[in-house]
């Protein structure tokens, strides 16, 4: 499979957890409140996100028993870089995000949003007030529904520029991935070819091994995707 069929190709894009990718590519997100209140817009919340990730990533290895040594052999992520984020130095990519997850056995939204009480409640969530319209990195993506361990999984809105495509490193044994095209064109890479979806057809795939999204359109693709996690994970 030729990687550089589109104009813009980014396999460590960065998230940010209400909408764009900043210029960096680094984490820039608005405030992030609990899974029972609103998702709120502000402006100087870059370090907000990365202490939640800090805080997060400390509280999870701390109730696995781990020391860094042991995390960093779980994750293949190294101990300096641990480390850092920790400490709110270091502003990991959405590949290192996912390779962390990984290693834990945890939701990928555990690691940037806080901790739930795993209570089950009604939420509302309104995309519009999430996402970024600008597209202007080519790839934005929005937490609608963090995960839940009641109910497994959790909910993502992504939104691709003409051309632009994105690959994901396999996740762990069990992870599965639903994708809905919201409007648009796009293709789904996985079982090594291109599967083209339009608005209103979906697939579902094995998310343990390496996956893309692709705009095969002439306007901007929409989709959401839920991301099924095993029933033996923990998934703090």
């Amino acid at each position: 499979m030729n990687e550089n069929m589109s104009k813009n190709v980014n396999t460590e894009d960065r998230l940010n957890v209400m909408g764009s990718l900043n210029a960096e590519g680094r984490l820039k997100a608005d405030e992030v409140s609990n899974a029972g209140e609103a998702l709120s817009v502000q402006n100087n919340l870059n370090v907000k996100t990365e202490l939640q990730v800090s805080q997060n990533l400390k509280r999870i290895r701390k109730e696995k028993g781990w020391s860094l040594d042991a995390t960093a052999k779980a994750t293949g992520v190294s101990k300096a870089m641990l480390g850092q984020i920790e400490r709110g130095e270091s502003s990991p990519t959405v590949a290192k995000l996912w390779q962390i997850a990984t290693g834990f056995n945890v939701s990928f939204s555990s690691l940037i949003l806080p901790s739930s009480n795993n209570e089950l409640v009604s939420l509302f969530r309104d995309a519009n007030i999430l996402r970024d319209e600008s597209l202007k990195d080519g790839f934005s993506v929005s937490v609608v529904f963090p995960f839940e361990p009641s109910v497994g999984f959790e909910l993502y809105e992504l939104r691709l520029a003409e051309n632009y495509q994105h690959f994901s490193e396999p996740h762990s044994a069990g992870v599965t991935e639903h994708i809905l095209c919201i409007s648009g064109q796009m293709a789904v890479f996985f079982d090594d070819s291109w599967h083209e979806l339009s608005s209103g057809q979906a697939v579902r795939f094995n998310a343990e091994q390496r996956h893309g999204y692709k705009n095969t359109g002439q306007e901007k693709a929409i989709f959401h995707n839920i991301i099924h996690y095993p029933n033996q994970w923990q998934r703090s």
